[in-house]
């Protein structure tokens, strides 16, 4: 006898690592277009926009099933999050370190926890509380030289990106609500501002249909998978796999732009990846246990 709820956390995990892998090779590819910023992110946002456009237009021409853009109240506030953390991290990015930065926004997954915890009601389990610990000790092995050295204002920005994506996610996953587009559409925000400091600073890109694969391409992929994993599971676990980045992206750059990661970047990222393989399987082992008991109790 099948278990839908068992079921349904399987595709959520599913689903989240698909949009997680992806967006490791968001960074790679912004090296690889090679540009000033403020360009960078006006193309990068604008294709993302766009791409998200035509996939609802297309999905809503063939189907009368396609979620809306932005689903009501609720929909606005997720888009309104989503927008304002992805300008905190760009404010973030410019006044403090990368170390402090990245081990920061590994807090996402607690602020997510706490954040369902008292709005939701969704006690996290011991055993995602647990790699939630192991992969924020991955995160400060990986930055550890370096945490402490940014700035008090730069470390808000990045402690408030990582609260409101908290709350994105959060809020969809309370709502359970289809929010794939709404996070792509979110990005709109950045895009003008980013138009309007492009306009000031200048244009430079050099190969730009790197970056215009990124933002058709795989950005729309990786955040629409990723902003409807909480349809499926819970946000905490959804926030853990954004750390795929800070593991895998590191690894891309050094296969393609043979940059030797370091050996506290190996071993924490060996931490990291092991955790989340270690939570998804012991996630799905408890789901095929639960099944078992239905089984035994209900007879087909």
């Amino acid at each position: 006898m099948s278990d839908p709820a068992s079921f349904t956390h399987a595709k959520g995990l599913a689903i989240t690592a698909i949009g997680g892998m992806i967006l490791t090779i968001d960074i790679p590819l912004i090296r690889l277009a090679g540009g000033d910023l403020w360009p960078i992110l006006m193309v990068r946002s604008g294709m993302t926009v766009l791409a998200a456009l035509v996939m609802w237009s297309v999905w809503r021409s063939i189907s009368s099933k396609a979620p809306p853009l932005v689903p009501g109240r609720t929909g606005l506030i997720v888009a309104l999050l989503y927008a304002l953390s992805g300008l905190c991290f760009i404010i973030a990015v410019y006044n403090t370190t990368t170390a402090d930065l990245v081990f920061i926004l590994a807090f996402n997954s607690v602020f997510a926890a706490l954040l369902s915890w008292v709005f939701l009601k969704e006690r996290p389990k011991p055993a995602t509380l647990l790699a939630m610990g192991a992969m924020i000790a991955g995160v400060a092995i990986i930055v550890g030289g370096g945490i402490g050295s940014g700035n008090l204002f730069g470390n808000a920005m990045a402690l408030a990106t990582a609260f409101l994506l908290a709350s994105a996610l959060t809020v969809t996953r309370g709502s359970g609500r289809d929010m794939g587009f709404t996070a792509l559409i979110a990005v709109a925000i950045p895009f003008v501002i980013a138009a309007f400091m492009t306009m000031r600073t200048g244009y430079r890109i050099e190969a730009p249909w790197w970056i215009i694969l990124n933002g058709a391409v795989v950005m729309p992929i990786a955040f629409f998978c990723l902003s409807n994993g909480p349809k499926y599971i819970s946000s905490p676990e959804v926030a853990m796999f954004y750390l795929l980045e800070t593991v895998l992206a590191p690894v891309w750059v050094w296969m393609i732009f043979a940059e030797v990661p370091s050996q506290a970047t190996l071993a924490g990222g060996a931490v990291l990846i092991l955790t989340l393989i270690a939570h998804s399987l012991w996630q799905l082992r408890d789901g095929q246990r639960k099944r078992a008991r239905g089984a035994i109790r209900h007879p087909v």
